[in-house]
């Protein structure tokens, strides 16, 4: 790997501040002065130091997106954002890509990754992953829409597996409903086929928790960050190479 490529992966800067940091002589490889950006290192045997701090190199990262409507869960689209605009370049560069998707219009958790043994795990309908969502519903949500969930909704080309609703409250003034969703599949438009099933209408949805991660709050829309140690650990149940 060049030597620009792993600085700028491990987070020492876009590769402009790379070029002048090694410029400055503030770089060593294997305690010697390095100031070429183009010298090809080896990450798990050479040691890189900036300013003196060991740098470790991260093969796979893991970043949880607080995903705003309006953006597409793609890597590249001619005509819409992507969630991948919602990065910074650095992270950009390391060609992660979103586990899963979400509809266009729909908010909330989605996990960006490079790790594709990960993504796979995760996706699996063998792993029966399950998926929460809120929705706000056009329409009164009742126990036998709640049984329904149970017995498994059957739609026009799909019979979904047993779900779980969770009415949270209901105004009957405006007729609508405040829902939680807990699913195990991720059929395409599945929440608000479901909904549309009952006779109801989905007006607004979001993502809270995909498997062992949750949406962190204080995450505002649009916002990132990379997995903290504990949501990493949480991970290892998919056994695979973290």
């Amino acid at each position: 790997m060049r030597l620009d490529k792993f600085l700028v992966e491990v987070g020492v800067g876009s590769r402009t501040v790379v070029k002048k940091l090694l410029r400055q002589k503030k770089v060593t490889v294997n305690a010697k002065v390095e100031t070429s950006a183009k010298i090809l290192i080896d990450p798990d045997k050479d040691e890189i130091r900036y300013d003196g701090t060991l740098l470790v190199y991260q093969a796979f990262v893991y970043y949880m997106l607080h995903k705003p409507a309006g953006v597409i869960s793609a890597t590249q689209d001619k005509n819409h954002q992507t969630v991948l605009d919602c990065l910074d370049d650095q992270a950009r560069q390391r060609g992660v890509f979103p586990v899963g998707r979400l509809d266009r219009d729909t908010e909330g958790l989605l996990l960006l990754t490079n790790n594709g043994q990960l993504a796979h795990a995760m996706l699996s309908p063998k792993k029966h992953v399950d998926k929460v969502y809120e929705a706000h519903v056009l329409g009164i949500m009742t126990r036998s829409d709640q049984e329904a969930f149970e017995a498994g909704i059957k739609l026009s080309d799909h019979e979904c597996l047993p779900a779980q609703l969770e009415i949270i409250a209901v105004d009957e003034a405006e007729q609508t409903s405040l829902v939680k969703i807990r699913i195990q599949e991720g059929k395409f438009h599945q929440v608000k086929r479901m909904v549309k099933a009952c006779g109801k209408e989905v007006t607004y949805l979001k993502r809270l928790s995909m498997g062992p991660l949750s949406l962190d709050q204080a995450l505002e829309k649009g916002q990132w960050r990379p997995l903290q140690d504990q949501e990493m650990r949480s991970l290892e149940v998919f056994g695979v190479s973290l």
